[in-house]
């Protein structure tokens, strides 16, 4: 087997990611933006790259952290995004679930049939929402190739289609309130972040979520590996079929404010104050 050239292997890594931002309009000059960082191997590298493209493509970045209250996990997600944060000379802003809405994730995952629902709801509306504070004009994440993959199929075997319309590299921004999230990695695999992350010696947090195996993603995540193990290739055909098969138009959807926390939201209550109380209702 034929051993990868570092200074290659990054080139590429970097190529993949600038030909999405360029192609897709992911960043224009002046923008604010904001990276999700979790301290994982998707978010540094996802920070790393950003990080050396501010001067080239003339904008502004930062970094915001959530701490969900996972014991004995997030704390080393948390430690690790302040020391990249600052090794790249970037602002870190960190959020948490203990303190916006008053409950760990610990405290109430047993109350749903998986902790990724509560906490998907969450993470969503506090990245939102600090971005926002921050005055950010684009937030990045961390999603890869394999995410996307996932998702789509996770949506597909649901017959969700109207998720289909949040699919790609970039989403418009439909609200004031609501910073509109972009991939940089949307065309990167999963294993060659983790490639990149061993080969430069970079101090991530590799450790799964424990609450992860709990989520149908987990179980799409591992049909779509073995798929790839048997015929490489498969993902990145999968996506490119997707890209073109399905390309539905985006329907006009009408966005006011929670009347309870007044974040931008489709319905009179947004779904986290919803989900608060909810809770507070179930452990009463």
């Amino acid at each position: 087997m034929k051993s990868l050239d570092p200074l290659e292997f990054n080139q590429y890594i970097v190529n993949q990611a600038r030909e999405v931002i360029i192609d897709y309009n992911l960043i224009k000059p002046k923008d604010k933006v904001a990276v999700g960082l979790s301290g994982g191997k998707d978010s540094v590298l996802t920070l790393y790259l950003l990080a050396d493209l501010v001067d080239e493509l003339d904008f502004e970045l930062v970094a915001v952290s959530i701490d969900e209250g996972i014991s004995g996990y997030r704390g080393e997600g948390i430690n690790v995004a302040r020391i990249i944060a600052s090794k790249l000379d970037v602002e870190l802003v960190e959020g948490s679930f203990k303190k916006e809405f008053g409950y760990t994730l610990d405290e109430i995952t047993d109350l749903y049939q998986s902790a990724c629902i509560p906490c998907g709801v969450f993470r969503r509306y506090l990245l939102n929402k600090i971005s926002n504070e921050l005055g950010a004009d684009k937030l990045a994440t961390g999603h890869n190739l394999d995410d996307e993959i996932q998702s789509f199929l996770m949506s597909f075997s649901k017959a969700d289609f109207r998720r289909f319309s949040k699919f790609g590299p970039k989403l418009d921004r439909i609200h004031p309130k609501l910073v509109p999230r972009i991939k940089p990695l949307w065309k990167i695999p999963e294993k060659d972040v983790g490639i990149w992350a061993v080969m430069n010696g970079i101090d991530v947090h590799f450790a799964e979520c424990p609450y992860s195996n709990t989520s149908l993603r987990a179980k799409v995540k591992n049909y779509l590996n073995q798929l790839e193990s048997e015929r490489h290739g498969t993902k990145i055909s999968i996506l490119k079929s997707f890209s073109k098969t399905f390309n539905f138009q985006k329907k006009e959807i009408i966005v006011g404010q929670c009347k309870q926390c007044g974040e931008a939201s489709s319905l009179n209550i947004c779904k986290a104050c919803e989900m608060v109380e909810d809770i507070k209702n179930r452990l009463k």
